[in-house]
């Protein structure tokens, strides 16, 4: 089959404190999604330990060494961000994995590749973890892609926060573009609509920061309006995602009302952009979900949609169906305002 997962039951080794939302059961929920790939004969594959070289392209090397210091110790990096013993080794498998899923994708052994992975990468930045992220798997990726002549790459990133960490890593970078739907007013209080790049890379960050209480359509209009006009502008060799489910109506975390179908819809809209310009390469890694059967829910139909035949993206009929997308409006209004120059929107 076209599509490879990468999991590794060593997830659960980062422990994080008693309640803590990042906890080992999530990386319960995604061996379970891999058994299920498995037994219907889909491959899935353990990952490897990203490399220093690897790691030194986005995060500088006093932050490598710090977080290597915690190896063997239990931390508090910041005051939502923790490791356990194992915690540096598991985090050095999470970016390898992202790193692993490029490499498949674009050495044509798989068309698309899912990074089953923990702890999230999205908010680290290059000097510091935040918001449970040590390493940038998604920024690591992208980078190692760039080495291996990817040409222009694409990030999108539906995870409910706004991923800080990746943006800063590319917001001079015209070759890297990056997307991001998440709630705001929110953590990390990044991401706004007028933050579209600096320098030569000014128009290659497009935020669409959503009220809370989004509803799957107003992703569905922001996706039409805004992500899939500018992915088919820019005409990515590569397309990664940085697949965060908790924007999920059930998610403890945040205040948006996300069905699982949604999560499939987006990922099928992505996935039509890859066949379109990128030969169908991609490859995605998980970033947060914290309401474990809203998380294995997402999953499946995430993967359901990667290992089915290409068709037009199914947006669910919800509960929510009737209210308007009014968010996904405001939203979509501002990205053009701010984007005009830039992009034909």
């Amino acid at each position: 089959m076209a599509l490879i997962l990468i999991s590794s039951d060593r997830f659960a080794e980062h422990q994080t404190p008693p309640g803590h939302p990042d906890c080992p059961e999530r990386a319960e929920v995604m061996d379970a999604v891999a058994a299920r790939w498995r037994k219907r004969g889909g491959a899935v594959v353990a990952p490897r330990a990203a490399t220093r070289e690897q790691l030194a392209r986005v995060h500088d090397a006093d932050y490598l060494r710090r977080v290597s210091e915690t190896s063997g110790r239990a931390v508090a990096l910041d005051p939502d961000t923790y490791t356990s013993p194992e915690s540096h080794d598991i985090a050095l498998l999470a970016a390898g994995a992202a790193v692993d899923g490029v490499e498949r994708v674009l050495g044509g052994s798989h068309q698309t590749a899912f990074a089953l992975v923990r702890p999230p990468g999205h908010h680290a930045e290059r000097n510091r973890s935040m918001g449970f992220c040590l390493f940038n798997n998604v920024a690591v990726a992208a980078r190692h892609a760039r080495t291996l002549g990817a040409g222009r790459v694409a990030i999108v990133d539906f995870d409910v926060h706004h991923g800080n960490g990746t943006q800063h890593a590319f917001e001079a970078d015209p070759d890297v573009l990056y997307v991001s739907m998440h709630q705001s007013p929110y953590y990390p209080g990044t991401g706004g609509s007028d933050e579209i790049g600096v320098g030569a890379g000014k128009g290659f960050t497009v935020n669409l920061p959503l009220e809370a209480g989004a509803v799957d359509d107003d992703y569905r209009l922001v996706f039409a309006d805004i992500v899939v006009p500018v992915l088919r502008q820019f005409e990515p060799g590569l397309l990664l995602v940085s697949a965060g489910f908790d924007a999920h109506e059930r998610d403890p975390l945040a205040s948006m009302r996300l069905t699982a179908g949604a999560f499939g819809a987006m990922t099928s809209e992505l996935r039509r952009v890859a066949e379109e310009y990128c030969g169908g390469r991609m490859a995605l890694v998980t970033e947060g979900g914290y309401d474990l059967p809203a998380l294995a829910a997402s999953l499946d139909a995430s993967v359901e949609v990667l290992a089915s035949p290409l068709s037009e993206p199914q947006w669910p009929m919800s509960p929510t169906s009737h209210v308007a997308p009014d968010r996904g409006r405001a939203s979509a209004r501002l990205a053009k305002s701010a984007l005009a120059p830039f992009w034909r929107l």
